[in-house]
């Protein structure tokens, strides 16, 4: 939903007129695809990092205006809590060795904007949850400035119709006796703004789309288990990557009533394979009510008579508000039209070669499947997919996970027997240089050797701390300030020490 909006107050009116209008933009979708209108190009990285703010006592700075402001680069924006910013990367070339340049790149963005950022007493952190929240601080007092994040958090709250409820059952930290829980509620969408994301986009054909959001889905509990980086939320250790449930929960617009009649919640891994992009399009607005019904003058249908590239406002807007794990992104550009895959269920951080790392083993993973002979997903239930996606989640490295031909494996021992070499495989089908599958593969193969994540890391720091006789707070805010310092060193997570 990145269009501002501002202050309104919808009528009945407003929402009948918007669902027409979503299905005349699914209409000119529809004939844009009859007629193979969209625009192809040479396969491009493009990524989102979320951050987070602290302050020199590693608690959240809600200074997001002010610090936008110092780093001044309208790469970076504004997200929904003022703790939060966001760098959207510009696209970088996937092939020979351009992924060098987009690690320096981003490196030195962020290095930069981290400078500035101290001029308002900040620090910038990758990290998919920051551990030093408290309750106190995701109250709606801390949305950010921006009108559109109030009016969102006013209609999930008006659909849902009372208070969010957060309830989550952890994994025990190392050498503790028993898991820890999480029961709480809010009456803001504000712990949604706790979970800081990496974003991967990759424009697809529309032919092509359906193979690729498949091949995104099946392998989604791997990049989880690898890459969990969201042990801890409001002083409790919860799953290895407590942002999928925390995400689900605190923008579920359903009463208990409807989530006992199986209403899907906005926040939705889907429930079937795929056969067009057109399917996951046609399923949101058949089955989501709207959230921010703004009806726009253009008539789609017109647009492509003239020629033109309709904006499909409507249909845009209303995709903004339902949080696939793997979401199809339909937008403009001069001179044409396009279709990107957006790839969700990846934490920020810990490193910028982590990050670069987990991208690539995503896109190179998702080609070999696109490429093989026999398609996974025949060989592979969707519930299997959604299954493993929850146990990674819940215990990263620790889970056990379904695979074809292989039964139940561990995400290591399935990584490095299987997946690295079509990762490898698939980075060759687009040129990529073998200096750079090998660098940044050989990142990913260590983590695995290592079995150390980012959650492995924070759980097992925060452990140390405890047993040398620190309490919760002030282990995590140790943690993190060693967690800091390590990440603007560079060196990939998995040789961090403790």
């Amino acid at each position: 939903m990145g269009d501002d909006v501002g202050h309104r107050v919808f009528t009945r009116q407003d929402r009948r007129a918007f669902r027409e209008k979503v299905q005349l933009c699914l209409d000119a979708m529809a004939r844009m695809l009859a007629d193979d209108q969209f625009e192809l190009s040479e396969p491009r990285i493009g990524m989102e990092v979320e951050l987070n703010l602290v302050d020199a006592a590693m608690r959240p700075a809600m200074a997001n205006t002010e610090v936008l402001e110092a780093i001044a680069d309208d790469a970076f924006q504004t997200e929904l809590g003022r703790f939060n910013i966001e760098i959207n990367v510009p696209p970088h070339r996937l092939r020979d060795r351009h992924v060098f340049g987009l690690e320096e790149s981003l490196r030195a963005s962020l290095n930069s904007a981290d400078d500035r950022a101290a001029r308002s007493g900040s620090r910038l952190a990758m990290v998919g949850i920051l551990p030093t929240l408290r309750a106190g601080d995701l109250t709606a007092q801390s949305i950010s400035a921006n009108p559109r994040y109030a009016l969102l958090n006013n209609r999930m709250l008006e659909t849902r119709g009372e208070d969010i409820e957060l309830r989550i059952v952890g994994t025990a930290l190392p050498g503790a006796a028993a898991p820890e829980r999480l029961e709480t509620v809010f009456d803001s969408i504000l712990p949604e703004a706790a979970c800081t994301s990496l974003q991967l986009h990759l424009q697809v054909g529309p032919d092509e789309f359906a193979a690729h959001w498949n091949a995104a889905q099946a392998i989604a509990g791997v990049q989880v288990a690898l890459a969990a980086n969201s042990p801890f939320l409001i002083g409790k250790a919860l799953w290895h990557e407590t942002r999928l449930p925390l995400f689900q929960q605190a923008t579920d617009t359903r009463p208990q009533e409807l989530v006992n009649q199986g209403v899907r919640p906005r926040v939705w891994f889907g429930e079937r394979w795929i056969t067009s992009i057109f399917d996951l399009f046609e399923e949101n607005s058949r089955y989501f009510p709207s959230l921010l019904p703004i009806v726009s003058d253009e008539d789609p249908l017109a647009v492509l008579d003239a020629g033109g590239d309709p904006a499909l406002t409507e249909l845009r807007m209303h995709n903004g508000t339902i949080y696939r794990w793997n979401r199809p992104i339909y937008d403009t550009t001069d001179g044409g039209h396009h279709i990107r895959l957006e790839n969700r269920v990846l934490p920020a951080g810990p490193t910028v070669v982590d990050t670069i790392a987990d991208a690539l083993f995503f896109y190179g993973t998702v080609r070999a499947f696109v490429d093989a002979d026999r398609p996974l997903w025949s060989q592979m239930s969707f519930d299997a997919a959604r299954e493993n996606l929850e146990s990674a989640a819940r215990s990263g490295f620790a889970a056990r996970l379904y695979w074809p031909e292989v039964g139940w494996v561990s995400p290591q021992e399935l990584v490095l027997r299987r997946l690295l070499p079509m990762a490898h495989a698939g980075l060759a089908a687009y040129g990529v240089a073998a200096e750079v599958r090998e660098k940044y593969l050989g990142v990913i193969e260590a983590r695995c050797l290592a079995g150390r994540t980012g959650a492995d890391w924070q759980r097992s720091a925060v452990a140390q701390r405890e047993r040398a006789g620190e309490d919760r707070p002030a282990a995590l805010a140790g943690m993190l300030a060693d967690y800091l310092t390590l990440m603007g060193e560079g060196t990939p997570v998995h040789a961090w020490e403790l």
